[in-house]
């Protein structure tokens, strides 16, 4: 029961007959599934309106008073925002170009060269997830573009020396272009600043790490990458789930749920995704859920598959629903669950020790397990 210890969220186990509290460490088991009653409390992550974040990013506003009046503004004026920041990115651009030429000119070494920028991967939320690689990165940065999934926790970390940007991005509001982001991380390296990209999870999955690479090293600029711990990792280890089991799911597939134009339909579900002996962990993908799920079992994937969603996890405010896959969709929206949600699909979710489960179910688990071992 150590995972379930671990974990900070309160569960409610539910049945057609009964209904048991409990809270993770708890023995308390029943038949169908847990559903964990949505937290009211402040989002671990930076929310488009977030207050901490206007008070991080002040310096970009030139005073605190302006970031302030953003941050209790009901709705993002990402134009105006901009327009307002425009002046200390470029006088903070002008003293590290002036640092770097003082360096060039007096003979210190390197100081022609561009800055170098790092690509950080800061894990699920739970700070303590992060690397000691990654903390060095931040604790050498001159300026840290930040993404929305970076928890709080983490930004709490940075050094007084660094400067901080929100560059994130939310159903609804993006703060910066995809574009905007490559020329702010190649305008301010080619200035010689240590640019740190952080992004939550690993940067190089489903995080467009990827596309800032390509796009840096294109122009001449050293790029590092820092793994991170994934979602998929992180939060299949807080709940106890193997995403590989022998016996029982002999690989694990990545998915994106987003749809192509920002629709209910999930991106991509081919036949062979529905794959009973294959564990199916999805990105992103609270919005497209239904149709994902349908497509699944339309497919083949057994209605009776353990799945389980999990919002916000690793951090204080993680919120857990675990469903068959055909009660899923309507127990996470009973739930109400939010964004950043992950999902994972396949027999191994039983394998949770806050799965619940028949005393039959039980039986034929160990009987399972107990075979695969013996292979």
């Amino acid at each position: 029961m150590a995972a379930a210890a671990a974990s900070p969220a309160r569960f409610y186990g539910v049945n057609i007959s009964s209904f048991a509290k409990s809270t993770p460490g708890s023995s308390v088991r029943c038949h169908n599934f847990f559903v964990a009653l949505s937290s009211s409390s402040p989002s671990p992550f930076t929310e488009s309106t977030s207050t901490k974040r206007y008070g991080r990013d002040s310096w970009a506003y030139g005073s605190a008073d302006l970031a302030a009046r953003f941050s209790s503004s009901p709705l993002c004026d990402k134009e105006n925002e901009i327009a307002l920041q425009l002046p200390e990115l470029k006088r903070l651009l002008e003293t590290l170009k002036a640092t770097k030429k003082s360096c060039s000119d007096g003979g210190g070494g390197g100081g022609g060269r561009p800055g170098s920028v790092v690509l950080v991967g800061t894990g699920p939320g739970d700070p303590e997830l992060l690397t000691l690689k990654a903390v060095w990165a931040i604790e050498r940065a001159d300026l840290i573009l930040y993404d929305r999934l970076v928890s709080n926790d983490v930004l709490s970390l940075v050094g007084g020396n660094a400067r901080l940007l929100y560059v994130g991005k939310t159903a609804g509001y993006h703060s910066r272009t995809q574009e905007e982001i490559h020329e702010l991380l190649l305008n301010f390296a080619e200035a010689g600043a240590n640019v740190v990209r952080l992004k939550g999870g690993d940067p190089l999955v489903f995080g467009r790490g990827g596309e800032e690479m390509d796009f840096l090293q294109r122009q001449g600029i050293e790029v590092k990458v820092i793994p991170g711990i994934t979602s998929a990792s992180g939060i299949a280890a807080e709940l106890g789930i193997p995403l590989t089991h022998r016996g029982i799911a002999n690989s694990v597939r990545f998915l994106t749920g987003h749809s192509r134009n920002g629709g209910t339909d999930p991106l991509y579900v081919a036949e062979n995704a529905a794959d009973p002996e294959s564990t199916l962990v999805i990105y992103m993908g609270l919005s497209t859920l239904p149709g994902l799920a349908s497509k699944l079992m339309k497919h083949g994937l057994s209605p009776k598959t353990p799945a389980v969603a999990v919002e916000r996890g690793t951090t204080p405010q993680q919120q857990t629903v675990f469903a068959e896959l055909e009660k899923l969709v309507s127990e996470v929206k009973l739930a109400n669950l939010v964004s950043p949600t992950l999902i994972i699909i396949g027999q191994v979710v039983a394998l949770s020790p806050l799965w619940p489960r028949s005393s039959e179910e039980q039986s034929e688990l160990q009987m399972r397990h107990s075979c695969s071992t013996r292979q």
